[in-house]
C-alpha cells in the first residue's frame, strides 16, 4: 500500500473510532479550553490502533507533545501509525512485526524525547527507564499503567524499592476492571478467535486459565455463546467463585485432556507447558488473552515439535500424532491476529478517558506524590461513569441528605 493510501486508511479508522467515543470527546473539549498538559512531553507505549490514536489526539489537544510506540510487536496497525505521523506535535515509532531489537529501539526513541508523563501498557517503558535508560528519569513527574501485567510488575518493583516515580494504576480502578477487563477482553478475545478460525464455539469444550476480571469475562461470554466452559485457577477464592458461578473447575492437567479451545488470561508464565501439550486432543486451539507471550510455552513448541503449517494468525505444530494450533504466536489474540481489532470502541472510550484524566491529574499533582503505585482518584473514576451515563441519556437517583447522614453515622440502631 502506498504511503498516502496507508495514511488515508488510518485516518478513516481513527474517524470511525472517534464517533463512538463520546466520553473522551467530552474530555477533549475540556482539554482544548484548559490545556492542562501545555508544554509537556507525554511518552506512550500502547497498542497502536485507532482507539489509541483518539487518546493521542486528546492528549495533543491538552497541549502535550506526544511520542508513542507499541507495547506488543504484533499489535500495531501500520496505517494508524502512518496517520498519526501526519499530525503536528505527534511522533509514532511503532510498526507491526518489529523484532525485539526494533521494539526496544522504538521505546528508546520515546525516551529520547524526555517525557514528563508516561503511559504504559505492560510497563516496558517504565522498566526501560529504570534500567538501560536511567537518563530518561530526569524530569519525569509520573506515569499511568493500563494493564494487569504492568501493575503486577510495578508492585513488585515498588516492593523491591526500585520504583522511583509515582504511577497511577489505571487498570485497578472499577471503571477499568468492570468494563475493559470483563466486557472488553471477553468480547474481543472470542471475536478474534472466531474471525481467525471461522469455527463455532457453541458446544465446544473451552478452557479458561484464570478467573480474574479478564478470565471471568471470557468465561461468561463463551458460555453465552453456547460453549461448555472449564476454569483453571491457582487461587482458591477465585476457583470457588468460578464454581459458584456454574463453571467446571479443575487443574490444567485434567482440563488438557478434554479441552478443545484453551484461552490463558492469567498475566503469568508457564500456564500451558510441555506437560500439557501431549495430553491435548487432535486439533486443539491455544490462545493467549493475558499479556506477554509467556503464558503458553511457545519456545517448547518451536524447539521440541514440528511446525507443520503457517496460516494467517495460526501456527500448526505436530505433537506426537496430533496437531495443535497456536494463535497469534502466543501473543495477545485480540490484537495480534491479522484481523484483531482489540477491545470494542465503547469500552476503550472509558479506559482512555481514565488515562487522559489521570495524565492531567499527574500534571497538576504528580510533584506531591511519593514514588510507588497509586490508585486512580475516586472522583476521576466516578466522573467517567457520569459522563458515560450522560452520553447514553441515562439518569440515576441521588442520595438525600438524610441518607448521606445515615450512611456516614453510627448512632442509629435497630
Amino acid at each position: 500500500m502506498k504511503e498516502n493510501e496507508l495514511t488515508g486508511s488510518g485516518d478513516r479508522k481513527i474517524a470511525w473510532a472517534r464517533q463512538y467515543m463520546p466520553v473522551l470527546m467530552s474530555i477533549r473539549k475540556e482539554f482544548e479550553r484548559e490545556h492542562p498538559l501545555l508544554g509537556m512531553v507525554v511518552g506512550m507505549a500502547l497498542h497502536v490502533e485507532a482507539k489509541t490514536a483518539v487518546l493521542v489526539e486528546t492528549l495533543r489537544a491538552a497541549g502535550a507533545e506526544v511520542h508513542i510506540t507499541g507495547c506488543n510487536p504484533l499489535s500495531t496497525q501500520d496505517d494508524v501509525a502512518a496517520a498519526l505521523n501526519t499530525r503536528e506535535g505527534i511522533a509514532c515509532y511503532a510498526k507491526r512485526g518489529a523484532s525485539v531489537q526494533e521494539y526496544y529501539a522504538a521505546i528508546d526513541r520515546v525516551l529520547d524525547a524526555k517525557p514528563a508523563i508516561t503511559i504504559d501498557d505492560g510497563m516496558d517503558l517504565i522498566q526501560r527507564m529504570h534500567t538501560a535508560r536511567r537518563d530518561a528519569l530526569d524530569g519525569v513527574i509520573g506515569g499511568c499503567e493500563e494493564t494487569t501485567t504492568g501493575i503486577h510488575r510495578l508492585r513488585s518493583m515498588a516492593a523491591d524499592g526500585r520504583l522511583e516515580i509515582p504511577v497511577i494504576a489505571v487498570n485497578d480502578t472499577p471503571m477499568k476492571r468492570y468494563f475493559d477487563n470483563v466486557h472488553g477482553t471477553g468480547e474481543s478475545t472470542l471475536t478474534a478467535i472466531m474471525t481467525t478460525t471461522n469455527l463455532l464455539l457453541a458446544g465446544r469444550r473451552l478452557v479458561v486459565a484464570g478467573y480474574g476480571f479478564c478470565g471471568r469475562g471470557v468465561a461468561r461470554k463463551a458460555r453465552a455463546l453456547g460453549a461448555r466452559v472449564t476454569v483453571t485457577e491457582v487461587d482458591p477464592r477465585r476457583a470457588l467463585e468460578a464454581h459458584m458461578d456454574g463453571f467446571e473447575v479443575m487443574p490444567m492437567e485434567e482440563a488438557a485432556v478434554h479441552g478443545e479451545i484453551f484461552i490463558t488470561t492469567t498475566g503469568n508464565r508457564d500456564v500451558i507447558t510441555a506437560r500439557h501439550f501431549p495430553l491435548m486432543k487432535d486439533g486443539a486451539l491455544l490462545a493467549n488473552a493475558g499479556h506477554f507471550n509467556v503464558e503458553i510455552d511457545v519456545k517448547w513448541l518451536q524447539t521440541h515439535t514440528k511446525l507443520i503449517e503457517e496460516r494467517d494468525g495460526i501456527s500448526t505444530f505436530r505433537v506426537g500424532d496430533r496437531l495443535i494450533h497456536l494463535l497469534a504466536e502466543g501473543r495477545l489474540v485480540n490484537l495480534a491476529t491479522p484481523k484483531g481489532m482489540g477491545h470494542p470502541i465503547e469500552v476503550m472510550d472509558l479506559s482512555f478517558a481514565l488515562q487522559g484524566l489521570s495524565a492531567s491529574y499527574l500534571a497538576r499533582h504528580g510533584g506531591a506524590l511519593s514514588p510507588g503505585v497509586h490508585d486512580v482518584p475516586s472522583e476521576i473514576d466516578e466522573r467517567v461513569a457520569q459522563l458515560k451515563l450522560a452520553s447514553m441519556g441515562l439518569e440515576i437517583d441521588r442520595l438525600t441528605e438524610a441518607q448521606r447522614a445515615y450512611l456516614s453515622g453510627w448512632e442509629t440502631g435497630t
